[in-house]
């Protein structure tokens, strides 16, 4: 068996504009790769999702600033909290992120993930490839013993509450369908929508455990009337809104294909 490199820089960096930079897990699998924001403040930063937890997102942000951070999960699914406990304010819905929440299994091998799974993602374009890291953090680091650290929530967001960093807000949205807690943050003034996994531009998960496909099309339809500029997702680049509107008709029209058929 073929020994992995050192992947030396774990965490690219690629900014967006002068106060949003996109972090990504660079030797990682698209499957478990999310996107993770992080946004200048005034006052504090804010941090949008915290990917595996493998190496300290924590660290590599005391590079890119010293103003305290504030740490926000779109939602539950592994490959968006695992870093989530490094931070002092750790945000996200009761629907999703209950005490402690933490894998039993690794994520970072295949047979962590049951048939189901598998069948799922490979339906959405994401097949499971083993091994699902290209490169390890250090030596002698083992990814079928790997285990994301448990956490509790500092602060728990619903429908309108706000994050505020001094210079400019996030209105939280409740966006259930892919998860029953999943939430986007909502830059009104500058029409920047943070959307975690209810949408990005890639293959849509709706069946896993906990989607709910009724109300994944109810949070479509209210995201196709917010007068977005630019959509930051969970995966895949960011895009405008006009792609915003073609993925989200796309979706209705093939949920309403699959009613249909029933």
């Amino acid at each position: 068996m073929s020994v992995m490199p050192i992947g030396e820089r774990w965490f690219t960096r690629q900014p967006m504009d002068d106060a949003i930079t996109l972090l990504a897990e660079q030797f990682t699998d698209p499957l478990i790769r999310c996107n993770i924001w992080h946004v200048q403040g005034r006052h504090q930063d804010l941090v949008i999702d915290t990917g595996l937890g493998i190496v300290s997102l924590r660290q590599e942000l005391s590079e890119m600033t010293d103003r305290p951070v504030v740490a926000v999960a779109t939602h539950g699914h592994f490959d968006h909290i695992g870093g989530l406990y490094e931070f002092d304010e750790r945000v996200g819905h009761a629907a999703d992120l209950p005490p402690d929440r933490a894998l039993t299994t690794s994520p970072l091998v295949a047979a962590g993930y049951s048939q189901q799974l598998q069948d799922v993602f490979t339906a959405a374009g994401y097949p499971i490839a083993d091994p699902l890291l290209h490169a390890l953090p250090s030596d002698g680091f083992d990814p079928a013993a790997f285990r994301q650290r448990p956490m509790t929530l500092t602060r728990l967001v619903g429908e309108g509450d706000v994050i505020d960093l001094g210079d400019r807000a996030f209105e939280v949205l409740h966006l259930p369908g892919h998860s029953p807690g999943s939430i986007a943050l909502w830059d009104a003034d500058r029409g920047v929508l943070f959307s975690g996994d209810t949408v990005y531009d890639g293959g849509l998960l709706d069946t896993l455990p906990g989607s709910d496909i009724s109300r994944y099309i109810e949070s479509m339809e209210r995201l196709r009337a917010l007068p977005v500029s630019v959509v930051h997702g969970g995966h895949e680049p960011s895009f405008g809104r006009s792609r915003l509107l073609e993925l989200i008709d796309g979706y209705l029209a093939a949920a309403d294909a699959v009613g249909a058929a029933r």
